[in-house]
């Protein structure tokens, strides 16, 4: 009697543990795609940025966890060519914005997920640039192995504040947005 008893209670064990375990979804790093968009009291630029590594973790079809990182050298504009192309793109990498020669990689870490309706989450994670961390909570939607997110990140919060007016007066026409926006698409 014992023994079934002890069977029965690893075989409920096994089966609970089979039930809520854990998946973990790789990126396809090449079909992914993050595209970034700031704004200026003149207008907008636009890019993207490549990823370097990045998973999702799933329980019961729901999101559990997940982190990627980012390179930070590979950042391009998109809406520019030439000479201004690259000066912008020069600039995006030095002190006054990212600093790549000594942050060459962004970090996202998810915390929490909350489904909201099926496919939907709404997603608390930390987000680190330039070695600082803060919160960032966002929505992802997930089917047909991609997910697709958008973000609006205040530069501020990770010490970029190249021509913002909450730290610098009278910038009239050259300043720039203090939250800039990411539209991400993974792919697993």
């Amino acid at each position: 009697m014992k023994t079934n008893i002890l069977t029965l209670i690893i075989i409920a064990t096994a089966s609970l543990n089979s039930w809520s375990q854990s998946v973990e979804m790789e990126i396809n790093t090449t079909e992914s795609s993050i595209n970034w968009l700031a704004k200026k009291v003149t207008g907008q630029h636009e890019g993207n940025i490549n990823l370097i590594s990045g998973n999702l973790e799933m329980t019961e079809n729901k999101i559990s966890g997940g982190s990627f990182k980012v390179d930070m050298t590979s950042i391009i504009v998109t809406d520019l060519s030439g000479e201004y192309k690259g000066k912008l793109e020069g600039h995006l990498k030095s002190k006054d914005f990212f600093g790549i020669e000594k942050f060459p990689i962004a970090s996202l870490a998810i915390k929490k997920a909350i489904m909201k309706t099926k496919n939907h989450h709404e997603v608390t994670a930390e987000l680190t640039i330039k070695g600082i961390t803060n919160p960032v909570t966002f929505d992802m939607h997930l089917e047909n192995n991609e997910a697709i997110a958008k973000l609006s990140i205040d530069r501020t919060k990770y010490d970029i504040r190249y021509r913002s007016n909450s730290f610098f007066d009278n910038l009239g026409d050259i300043a720039i947005n203090n939250k800039f926006d990411l539209d991400i698409k993974l792919k697993f």
